[in-house]
C-alpha cells in the first residue's frame, strides 16, 4: 500500500483517522512489527505543564524509536553517532479526533555526518518507518 507524506527537510508524516490514544498504541505496534522498539517516550504536555505551568498545550508525545541492528551497524561506522540516535517520531492531538503522526527521516538526520557507509543504514531506516507510517490505515 502506498500512502503520500508529507515531507520537510527533515521529517515525513501524515494526519490520521485515530484519536490520540489509539495513534500512540498502534504507531508503537507499527514500529515494533518495523523492528523498532520505543526506547524513551516524552509527554510533552505533562512537562510543559510540570516545568513551566503552561495549561493549555495539546496531548503530544514524542518516542525514541530504535532499530537495535540497524543502530548496532550504524555504531560500527562512526561511533559518536549516538549523537543522532534514536529516531524520533511525534504524535500529537490535532483537536478534530485525528491524529498527527511525523518521523524524523533517517536519511537527513545521518546525512549530515558524511560518512558513505551510513547512507544504506539510513535508506533501509528510512523505509521501515514509512511502512511503519503505511500500516496506520
Amino acid at each position: 500500500m502506498r500512502v503520500a507524506l508529507e515531507t520537510t527537510r527533515y521529517g515525513f508524516g501524515r494526519t490520521v483517522p485515530l484519536d490520540y490514544e489509539t495513534a500512540v498504541q498502534r504507531v508503537t505496534e507499527a514500529l515494533k512489527a518495523e523492528g523498532f522498539g520505543v526506547l524513551t517516550s516524552i509527554d510533552v504536555k505533562a512537562t510543559l505543564k510540570e516545568k513551566l505551568g503552561v495549561d493549555d498545550f495539546r496531548r503530544y508525545v514524542i518516542l525514541g524509536a530504535c532499530n537495535p541492528p540497524l543502530a548496532h551497524r550504524a555504531f560500527s561506522e562512526e561511533l559518536e553517532i549516538g549523537l543522532l540516535l534514536p529516531c524520533n517520531v511525534v504524535i500529537y492531538d490535532t483537536g478534530n479526533g485525528t491524529s498527527r503522526v511525523a518521523v524524523m527521516d533517517p536519511e537527513a538526520a545521518l546525512g549530515v555526518v558524511g560518512n558513505p557507509g551510513l547512507e544504506p543504514l539510513a535508506r533501509e531506516a528510512k523505509a521501515r518507518l514509512r511502512r511503519a507510517l503505511a500500516a496506520l490505515g
